[in-house]
Formats: C-alpha cells, sequence, structure tokens
C-alpha cells in the first residue's frame, strides 16, 4: 500500500528530505549503536531548526509556527525521524510551549516562548509523585500563596533529564479543600536554581542516569508565574497530555529501527544463509511492517486534532501502539543478536559489532516507554471509555 501524495505534500516532503540530507551536520544523526546525545548537541539541533524556522512549526505563527497541513506536519517529523536527526526537545516544543501560547499571559510569552523554541531555556516536567504517577490527580506538591510568592513544597519523581534543565513546569496543590481531587490543582514554572529546589538522581535499569527525584523544600517563586488561573490545571494538563502522546508514536524512527532489523539480521549467519532467510524471522518482520502502517494511518487521523484545550482520546491509541511497537522491535533486535548482546560493553578488539552491543540496554531501557506520557493501563482505560463509550 502506497500514500498517494498531492503535487503540494509531495513537493513539501522532497523540500524536508533535501534539508535533512544535505543542511544537517552528519555528526548528529543517530547511527545504528545507541548514543547519547549530550545536551551541546540537544541545544545544537534545536537551534539549527529555529534559525530554519522548522523548531516550532505547530506553534502559533507569531511565536515561530508554521502554517502547515497536519499531513506536512506529519510529513515533516517523519522525514526528520527517518534521517535519524534528532528530535527537538518534547518538554519544549510539545509540552510547556503550547500551553504557555495557548494559557499564559503576553509577558509569559514574550519572556519564555523565544527561549524555548530555541533552547535557551532546557525545560522538565514537575508532574509525577511517588504516590502519583498514573493516578496524577493525587498529587500533593502544594503552592501556598503568600502575598506576591507561591511558596512551593513536595516531590516529583521520575523527572527526565532534570539535571540539565533550567527551568521546571510544575503541576501543584493550591486547594486541597477543593470536593474533587482534580480540582484545586495549578500549573506553575520553577527556576531550577531557585533555594529550596533539589535534584537527585535515579539509575536507571540499563545503568544510566535519565531521571531524576526534584525536592521542593518552601521554594518561593513570584505569583505571576502561574499560568493562566489558579486551580485550574488539570485543564493546562490535559491539553498538554494528548500533545505529549502523539509524540509519543514517532513512525518514522519505528520505520528507521525496523529496517535497521533487517539489515542486522541479513549480518547474521546461519548454515542457511542468513538470519533474515529465516521463514519465522521474516513473517514476524512482515507482522511489525503491518502494524507499523496501521499505526501511520492513525497517526494521520489524530495529529493536530486537540483543540479548546481538549485533546482528542484517540491520542491515546497512539501512545499504546507506539510504545508497544518500539518495544516489539526492540525485542526483535535483541533476539537477532542472540548470545553476542549478552555483554553490554566489549574490549575495543571485540568483534562484536556495536549494534549488538546496545541492543540489551536499548530494549531495557525502553520498557519506560509503557509508563511515560501516562501508563498504558491509564491509556486503555481511556479508550474504553472515551471511544468505546463503555461504563465501568
Amino acid at each position: 500500500m502506497h500514500r498517494k501524495l498531492s503535487a503540494e505534500d509531495a513537493a513539501f516532503q522532497q523540500r524536508m528530505r533535501d534539508f535533512f540530507t544535505h543542511q544537517v551536520p552528519e555528526e548528529l544523526r543517530q547511527g545504528p549503536s545507541r548514543r547519547e546525545l549530550s545536551p551541546e548537541d540537544q541545544r545544537t539541533a534545536q537551534r539549527l531548526l529555529n534559525s530554519h524556522g522548522l523548531a516550532v512549526p505547530a506553534w502559533p505563527l507569531e511565536w515561530g509556527g508554521q502554517d502547515w497541513s497536519t499531513l506536512q506536519h506529519h510529513i515533516f517529523r517523519e522525514e526528520m525521524q527517518l534521517a535519524g536527526f534528532p528530535m527537538p526537545l518534547a518538554f519544549n516544543v510539545n509540552m510547556v510551549g503550547p500551553v504557555i501560547a495557548t494559557f499564559g499571559s503576553e509577558e509569559q510569552k514574550q519572556r519564555f516562548l523565544p527561549a524555548t523554541a530555541n533552547l535557551d531555556i532546557w525545560w522538565c516536567q514537575g508532574f509525577s509523585e511517588p504516590d502519583a504517577g498514573s493516578d496524577l490527580a493525587s498529587l500533593r506538591t502544594s503552592a501556598v500563596r503568600d502575598g506576591d510568592e507561591y511558596v512551593i513544597n513536595g516531590q516529583k519523581t521520575w523527572t527526565t533529564l532534570g539535571q540539565y534543565a533550567d527551568w521546571i513546569f510544575v503541576l501543584v496543590r493550591t486547594d486541597p479543600e477543593a470536593p474533587k481531587k482534580q480540582q484545586g490543582i495549578s500549573f506553575v514554572l520553577v527556576d531550577m536554581q531557585d533555594p529550596g529546589v533539589t535534584v537527585r538522581p535515579i539509575k536507571l535499569i540499563d545503568g544510566g542516569h535519565e531521571v531524576n527525584e526534584v525536592f521542593f523544600d518552601n521554594v518561593r517563586i513570584p505569583a505571576d508565574q502561574l499560568v493562566g488561573e489558579e486551580n485550574k490545571g488539570w485543564n493546562y494538563a490535559k491539553f498538554l497530555l494528548g500533545n505529549e502522546r502523539v509524540g509519543v508514536a514517532p513512525v518514522g524512527s519505528i520505520k528507521r529501527i525496523l529496517a535497521r532489523a533487517k539489515t542486522f539480521a541479513k549480518s547474521v549467519a546461519t548454515d542457511q544463509g542468513t538470519l533474515l532467510d529465516d521463514p519465522l524471522l521474516r513473517t514476524r518482520i512482515a507482522d511489525l511492517e503491518s502494524e507499523v502502517l496501521a499505526l501511520e494511518l492513525t497517526v494521520l487521523r489524530v495529529a493536530g486534532s486537540s483543540k479548546e484545550g481538549k485533546p482528542d482520546p484517540a491520542s491515546s491509541i497512539l501512545k499504546l501502539r507506539g510504545s508497544q511497537l518500539q518495544q516489539d522491535i526492540l525485542e526483535l533486535i535483541t533476539d537477532i543478536a542472540g548470545p553476542a548482546g549478552l555483554r553490554w560493553s566489549h574490549p575495543d578488539d571485540s568483534e562484536v559489532p556495536d549494534w549488538a552491543e546496545v541492543a540489551n540496554p536499548t530494549y531495557l531501557n525502553y520498557r519506560k516507554a509503557s509508563i511515560y506520557g501516562g501508563s498504558n493501563e491509564v491509556q486503555r482505560q481511556i479508550i474504553s471509555t472515551g471511544i468505546l463509550g463503555l461504563k465501568g
């Protein structure tokens, strides 16, 4: 099955392909072996996009957005992912930026949006807590108004890349007496250098340091760092999470990894030729390719459909299937690597290829995909009630 593009969209696709092929540095591309992207590389990549007006295409036009169709947004993301070019930092581009652009004051827009687009400010997300992960509305981090300031106390966890962040956007409880737990929550912006903010690393299953705990001990922030209205933060969080879930179905990246899996299989010799000649493995790959096509068609239906702060419930399908397919393909690569992937590091003269060396840690790292953006269990609940109309 082939998607037929209009002449205009085909020209747009070629323009994006030419850009990512010829105008981006080769050293920024992500190769077959996993390479941790340094903060400097992330900033360089995003600033390159921003200099060409491509960092924040989904934002309003006055803040750097592009007047693209939904299909063109999808083509742009897919071409970037197929090229292995780093995606702009999601916390900036897909999360806090759209919230500030939609619900923030004019002063907040002027202060934060240009720096957010150019990654002059690195944002991280302060939502989950030790006892409020998927049940986010149970959060207990508090913000008490004291004159022209809020005083924040509490803890956030699983704060991705918080060790690099300049600012954090935080959900806090401003009305503990609200009749429903979804009420009484506000959305505030906090400088990570403020007194009382402490970041502590969490070591992951693959041995890396990607997430953190963040503690707030009597942290004082100006009241004008409240986004929108007090006690309306849950509405803004739902808007943000709708954008986030669209971003966790990276079709281009999934296609690129699956294509590499076939290349890896072809490089492993067997008595009958290569692993790619094995009919069971070929069937498994064909099944995955069919699933990726189905995901892509769903992305096209959902992308850009969040309106008036209300995300399309179908974004939960993208989150669910996107995370599952990423995990399935990475599991396929670990199976292709076989015994060669049992060790995570090898001497320089080892004959084990780089892709096999990183197969297992990458697979283990991406167990996280079932959790971030709202756990898959929560997404199934949203699908059952918001799309299928079932009542529990």
